[in-house]
């Protein structure tokens, strides 16, 4: 009556919400309300803290998406973040603090030097597997660190890098950081849903029957490692973006067995087979403290509570929910379409067509 067509406005919303539901649209999204809060943050509308929490969140959370990939999808684990982080962080320093050559030449170094040792790791874990390979992992990791001490035991990035002409400062580093966490998440997708993806599945539930249907182990895993630490040294230059200095000997440095621990609790927190979890997972570890628990004068005054905050997590985690607070995300959807069904059927009656 109205000259509105019920086909085209179904067709429409359908399409609409293929869109919505669709990993790509929603990684960009995120992206743009990340952008939003950060703009909302340098006008001192949200607090300014807020805008390097999420921006040193974020740039941890990419070396989390790559430890998702590596024990979610291929079994293996690995406690050599920290040292794999590091090589992000001193190929700035030497590419553009010490030489003045671009920021995006240390990328590419850092990307080079992080394949050649995930190709180092990759073969290795043909012959050592389980808690082995994660103290192997451990070992090496110490390894760089002090490698990075003899080297120089404090870096910096003095100046403020380009990238095609565009300067990044610290009040843009939090839109960069934020892109090129979107392009990891929707590689890592990508990655997840091909066939590369669905052989490191199979290679993880079982390698015998891998094995049995001509999934080479050797390929795999080396390319489970090398994705790994390139995401981790991709890491460690948005790290120098946000921090601007490091420091090899300190304790609770980029490179101590702490981050590699923190990534790990992380990942199982979010959900270890969630690209959203591992996200998820590092603001709990790196940005909850500064965004939610300084708003309570007690935990304020006591951030080391955020140590037992996430012990406690992990321990219910590990417990009651191993796919993390992405399985238990899920059971809750699951429960409140079943309670709306219930209640649709209540009001109107069961369906008999």
């Amino acid at each position: 009556l109205l000259g509105k067509n019920p086909a085209k406005q179904d067709k429409l919303t359908s399409v609409l919400r293929g869109v919505i539901k669709s990993p790509t649209v929603q990684i960009l999204l995120f992206t743009a309300l990340v952008f939003i809060v950060g703009n909302l943050s340098l006008q001192k509308v949200l607090p300014y803290s807020w805008f390097s929490a999420f921006a040193s969140t974020f740039a941890y959370a990419i070396a989390a998406v790559g430890f998702c990939l590596l024990m979610g999808y291929s079994g293996l684990a690995s406690l050599g973040t920290g040292g794999f982080i590091g090589i992000g962080t001193y190929a700035v320093h030497y590419v553009v603090t010490e030489s003045g050559l671009p920021f995006l030449l240390a990328i590419l170094i850092a990307i080079l030097i992080a394949v050649a040792i995930g190709v180092i790791v990759g073969f290795i874990s043909l012959r050592i597997e389980g808690i082995y390979l994660v103290i192997l992992t451990l070992g090496l990791s110490e390894i760089l660190r002090n490698l990075y001490m003899v080297l120089e035991d404090k870096i910096s990035l003095s100046k403020d890098p380009t990238i095609l002409g565009f300067a990044i400062t610290r009040k843009t580093t939090l839109y960069v950081v934020a892109v090129v966490l979107a392009v990891i998440m929707i590689i890592t997708h990508n990655i997840i849903n091909s066939p590369t993806g669905r052989a490191m599945l199979a290679m993880k539930n079982s390698t015998a029957a891998a094995q049995a249907m001509g999934i080479s182990l050797m390929k795999y895993r080396l390319m489970a490692f090398i994705i790994c630490t390139v995401y981790a040294s991709v890491s460690g230059t948005m790290l120098m973006l946000v921090v601007r200095n490091a420091m090899a000997s300190q304790g609770t440095g980029f490179y101590a067995l702490i981050t590699s621990l923190n990534i790990l609790a992380a990942v199982i927190i979010g959900g270890y087979k969630s690209i959203w979890g591992a996200v998820f997972g590092s603001f709990v570890m790196y940005g909850m403290q500064t965004v939610v628990l300084n708003n309570i004068d007690f935990l304020a005054k006591n951030p080391v509570i955020i140590t037992f905050v996430s012990g406690i997590l992990v321990i219910i985690v590990v417990m009651f929910y191993p796919g993390g607070l992405a399985q238990l995300l899920l059971e809750l959807k699951g429960k409140i379409k079943v309670l709306r069904t219930r209640m649709r059927e209540a009001k109107y009656g069961k369906n008999l067509g």
